[in-house]
């Protein structure tokens, strides 16, 4: 095998012709699509760890949300058992003081109605002993058949209340 000088030039041409079209043609918009995916990729991994972060603010606002919520009924709660706790003060109080009132109503209607007895009583026991008297007078009996008179109508004044 010989060396020929004008043969390696010609491979050496035709090399650099098919680098030279192998490049603009093959490897050029080859790496142009290399970068361009590259670029895409990026900013894929780009946008996931932004809607990671964005996922983690939204987690913690949620439970941030729910904790608030969680105070509101609390304090909703107890707020409803003192108010019916203090409610239920308040009807107590409100009963006991309507039975004072109807205790005390009645202790006057008892003790109205037991002056109109007392007064009906002396209004009584003055006619009964007039008509005791006037009879006395004029039966002008003894002793004993006015023992037994006023016994009579002390009778009729039993039978009578």
């Amino acid at each position: 095998m010989k060396f020929v000088f004008g043969d390696a030039i010609i491979a050496i041409v035709g090399f650099g012709i098919l680098y030279f079209l192998l490049h603009r043609y093959a490897l050029g918009p080859l790496m142009g699509m290399m970068e361009k995916r590259r670029e895409l990729i990026t900013n894929q991994i780009e946008s996931a760890q932004k809607d990671r972060q964005d996922a983690a603010a939204f987690i913690a606002e949620q439970k941030e949300a729910l904790a608030n919520v969680k105070k509101e009924a609390f304090e909703i709660v107890e707020s409803a058992k003192a108010n019916a706790s203090r409610q239920a003060e308040e009807i107590i109080e409100k009963s006991r003081a309507e039975a004072d009132r109807i205790k005390a109503d009645a202790l006057r209607d008892i003790e109205s109605e037991k002056n109109k007895a007392i007064a009906a009583l002396h209004a009584e026991v003055g006619s009964l002993s007039v008509a005791i008297a006037a009879k006395i007078i004029e039966k002008q009996v003894d002793e004993q058949s006015q023992q037994a008179l006023v016994a009579e109508y002390l009778k009729e004044v039993g039978g009578v209340q």
